[in-house]
């Protein structure tokens, strides 16, 4: 089990303004049932809704259970209003269930790492602090990021670097990961962090790992996956006339994103609230750093049936 770090201060939820504004124009402006959030991190956009709509009750889901113990914390005033659980977003339906809430008005995922995690060099995410090689973000994951660096081959870390990060020297640093782990096999995050650096030069602004992390980090919990399952899932679960909203953070999530509201228009399955993403405006950008390369995809949901759950 991942123990419970100490609490530490609410980080800034993303693009809250325009979440607001579309629940506004798709539910009005006395909604009255289930706000869902699959990514509930901290709690901040959960909170913002509960305090923007008083009909408005919250449901809340993380797999991660230090993110769930703090939004538990930060959502206590809300009392009965809220229920959590731990469950994927993938795993949105169970988690439904397990809360005795059917059919919200609002389904909402930030596919974002909430900040906490970086600020807790145990967790392995960061590029910038110390920690074990891990990166898992839940108990349940087996794979680790070290896992990763010191069995893959050569040529499979490097299109995972450059596909899953985006990483356009990826052969270079998957080239000096392989050579290195030959001397030693890395378990600690500096380490990795430092090689890559030697490899492609000061990253500037951005540490010059942050993409080999990003990469490591959605393989570890086959990010690409919760996403595509996820979508589906929010489909199955939305009430007709219900919200749909995903925040992204990568030009990739956000094209799984686009593909599935088109595929999902053109069914007659969901109405679009607009055909560009919507990002922060300048003075979130500004105030919070985080925002600037968030992008909001909203739809809404008709009484046009979901496709069934494909099943193994």
């Amino acid at each position: 089990m991942i123990a419970v770090a100490e609490r530490q201060p609410v980080h800034s939820p993303v693009l809250v303004a325009p979440i607001l504004a579309a629940c506004e124009r798709v539910l009005g402006t006395d909604p009255r049932g289930w706000f869902a959030d699959a990514t509930v991190g901290a709690g901040g956009h959960l909170t913002a809704a509960l305090e923007r709509f008083e009909g408005l009750c919250g449901v809340g889901f993380d797999w991660d259970p230090d993110s769930l113990a703090e939004a538990r914390a930060n959502l206590e005033p809300f009392g009965d209003r809220v229920r959590l659980a731990r469950s994927a977003f993938a795993e949105l339906e169970s988690g439904l269930a397990a809360t005795e809430v059917e059919r919200p008005l609002a389904v909402l995922a930030d596919l974002g790492v909430c900040s906490l995690h970086f600020d807790r060099p145990e967790r392995g995410f960061s590029a910038l602090k110390d920690g074990p090689l891990d990166m898992r973000m839940s108990p349940d994951v087996e794979l680790t990021a070290a896992e990763i660096v010191n069995s893959w081959s050569e040529e499979r870390l490097a299109d995972l670097f450059f596909i899953e990060g985006g990483e356009r020297r990826s052969r270079r640093a998957a080239a000096a990961v392989v050579e290195a782990r030959r001397r030693v096999p890395f378990q600690r995050t500096m380490a990795l962090a430092e090689t890559v650096e030697r490899a492609l030069g000061p990253g500037g602004k951005v540490h010059a790992a942050t993409r080999v992390f990003q990469a490591l980090r959605r393989a570890v919990n086959d990010e690409g996956g919760q996403l595509e399952h996820g979508l589906a899932a929010a489909e199955r679960a939305l009430a007709p006339g219900g919200l749909l909203a995903i925040i992204s953070f990568h030009s990739g999530e956000d094209g799984v994103v686009k593909r599935f509201l088109a595929a999902a228009a053109k069914a007659g399955r969901f109405e679009s609230d607009g055909n560009k993403p919507v990002g922060p405006e300048r003075s979130e950008a500004l105030a919070n750093p985080r925002s600037r390369s968030a992008r909001l995809r909203t739809a809404r949901r008709t009484d046009v049936p979901a496709p069934a759950e494909e099943r193994p």
